[in-house]
């Protein structure tokens, strides 16, 4: 059975995507249903794992069904597509923005929008310190980051030092060494023998917390 809210937030979607034909945003169902934060929005969104409104729930007439407006040669759209706008993935604890610090493995999970990552396999690492402010990147924030083992000079990547620490830091090489820039310009680069660091994932994205 929904709850009042769950059946708020089921007609306010319905709504929008026969006016629009776009599924509203977490800050509009939040506005719409007068909650306090988007976290209460993702409360009730992962309750509903709904393809169809509810037997009973009255509809305009255009939301009657469980698609969005037709297009032609396009697969039907689900109703409630916001329903898959939030994926979960692995929280490996802190990583450091300064110099190194030990990478912490983690058991928990992280809910993040899926518009902030692309394809491949993800997961999320807490910034502790300051040395990559320059790039927009904060103590406290959360680096979406992709699973990859190789980067692009230039590219933003979580580097792991000796096996044991990690960091995330700039991708450069200078003559036969790697060097790991920060974006403080209060930091020094790290340089490394190629054999003393490797690649462990490329930075997708960032998830801020207020």
């Amino acid at each position: 059975m929904l709850t009042r809210k769950q059946h708020e937030l089921l007609s306010f979607i319905s709504d929008r995507l026969a006016e629009t034909g776009v599924s509203p945003s977490f800050e509009e169902m939040k506005d719409a249903l007068d909650l306090k934060s988007k976290s209460g929005v993702h409360r009730l969104v992962s309750a509903l794992e709904v393809m169809r409104l509810p037997e009973g729930m009255k509809t305009s007439p255009a939301a009657a069904t469980p698609v969005a407006p037709p297009v032609p040669a396009r697969a039907p759209v689900p109703i409630l597509a916001a329903a898959n706008d939030i994926l979960e993935i692995p929280l490996h604890g802190r990583i450091a923005a300064g110099l190194p610090i030990e990478a912490i493995e983690g058991q928990s999970m992280l809910a993040v929008p899926a518009a902030l990552l692309g394809p491949g396999e993800h997961y999320a690492l807490e910034v502790a310190g300051d040395s990559m402010v320059e790039a927009g990147i904060l103590d406290g924030d959360y680096a979406l980051v992709r699973r990859q083992e190789q980067a692009r000079e230039g590219d933003i990547v979580v580097a792991l030092v000796h096996e044991q620490e990690a960091t995330l830091k700039y991708w450069r090489h200078e003559g036969g060494m790697v060097r790991l820039d920060p974006a403080n310009r209060a930091y020094d680069p790290q340089r490394y023998t190629p054999d003393e660091v490797r690649v462990q994932g490329k930075l997708a994205g960032l998830l801020r917390r207020y």
